[in-house]
């Protein structure tokens, strides 16, 4: 499967961006999917995280309150909308792909699948 993440960008400290990850290759219908960060001289972290059913949800507690996940399985698409965003929330953004049939992991090593990554910024 081959993953492309969007709508990174520049964005003042308090503003919202949505981030897009579409799958071509193969369906994201039935797995587990997340999105994770990695900031320059850090390791990579966890986001959030969805059951291939959409009902379970995972947030790192860094975003948890302001960052929401949602999967769009009709158009093989993944979602993370970002509100109130602050500095720390500046790193490159990867969307991945976990286990099928997957509640929702939280462990970085369950993704096999990464997508390229898109770059948030947040000044203050």
């Amino acid at each position: 499967v081959q993953l492309q993440a969007s709508g990174g960008g520049l964005v003042q400290a308090g503003g919202s961006l949505r981030l897009s990850c579409v799958a071509s290759g193969r369906t994201l219908r039935n797995y587990g999917l997340g999105w994770f960060r990695q900031a320059p001289g850090k390791e990579r972290e966890l986001v959030a995280v969805i059951s291939w059913s959409g009902d379970n949800k995972y947030y790192g507690n860094s975003v948890k309150g302001r960052f929401t996940i949602s999967r769009y399985d009709a158009k093989d698409t993944l979602y993370l909308q970002m509100n109130n965003l602050k500095p720390e929330d500046t790193a490159v953004y990867y969307c991945a792909v976990g286990d099928r049939w997957s509640a929702g992991s939280t462990v970085v090593e369950d993704y096999e699948d990464w997508g390229r990554g898109t770059l948030v910024t947040v000044s203050s």
